[in-house]
């Protein structure tokens, strides 16, 4: 029982979480490092004209998370991933590793690669957070929104304020993040602030992949939090498509096939 409960606890707050060390069983080849302004930067690209399907990971997660989905897509349309500052090859930045900063740097790797909007936007846990923010600040850039069990914009918030955790979820946290992660970190209540102060994202079709396994657990208040959560995301998003798929929260290698649908769903979306 009481590895149940802990497991079910820990699924639960995954969203949260640090990924690099359920990334190891798989692997997206053929990433480049290249200069993009000042900075190096880490990404994966294929061109097979647009529209162009751009992912964003999860906290601690790198582009390999994608292993199982990009497969499926690249051979249609152009499908371009990458690492954010401080992960995999990527050199790290000086600036706040809020929403605002980690978007200008993507629209400048788009702009850089000479790739034009609009785009359609996948993001992952807290990279889900990080296309939310893109999404409702340049609604003209982007054809559609794809959130793969994603942090909710309140997260930190009530039960999920880093004071109300359990003692072993907060030394877990500490332990199993760097220095990149812990800045990213430190700065999504900021970010989910300014993404619920912006009009909502409606200019194109927006899914919402939940994750169920996750939803079993209600043994403490911060579990019924994020779990409400899960539940709400889709209400900020009017018109959006929720679909509950039994995963845990590592979606994208659990259940790629769910993914690769939903992009394709919204990519044959017609206005």
């Amino acid at each position: 029982m009481f590895k149940k409960t802990y497991r079910q606890a820990l699924c639960a707050w995954l969203i949260i979480f640090p990924m690099a060390l359920l990334s190891g069983c798989a692997s997206l080849p053929g990433a480049n490092l290249e200069a993009v302004g000042q900075r190096q930067i880490e990404f994966r690209l294929t061109r097979q004209g647009p529209p162009i399907v751009v992912f964003e990971n999860g906290l601690g997660a790198t582009l390999d998370w994608w292993a199982k989905v990009v497969p499926a897509l690249e051979a249609d349309t152009t499908v371009l991933t990458y690492n954010r500052a401080g992960y995999g090859r990527s050199g790290p930045v000086d600036t706040i590793r809020d929403g605002q900063h980690v978007v200008q740097e993507l629209r400048e790797l788009l702009r850089e690669r000479g790739l034009s909007p609009p785009y359609v936007l996948v993001g992952h846990s807290l990279g889900g957070l990080y296309m939310q923010w893109f999404a409702r600040r340049y609604p003209q850039e982007v054809q559609a929104l794809v959130l793969v069990d994603s942090t909710h914009p309140a997260q930190m918030q009530g039960q999920g304020a880093p004071e109300n955790w359990p003692t072993w979820v907060r030394v877990a946290f500490n332990a199993f993040n760097n220095d990149t992660s812990k800045a990213e970190f430190k700065a999504i209540d900021a970010t989910g602030q300014s993404v619920l102060s912006m009009p909502s994202y409606t200019s194109g079709p927006v899914e919402v992949l939940s994750a169920l396994v996750p939803m079993q657990d209600r043994s403490t208040p911060m579990a019924e939090h994020a779990n409400q959560l899960r539940s709400d995301l889709v209400h900020l998003y009017p018109g959006a498509r929720q679909v509950w798929v039994d995963s845990s929260h590592a979606m994208p290698l659990e259940a790629p096939e769910a993914v690769v649908s939903a992009i394709r769903r919204v990519l044959q979306h017609k206005p």
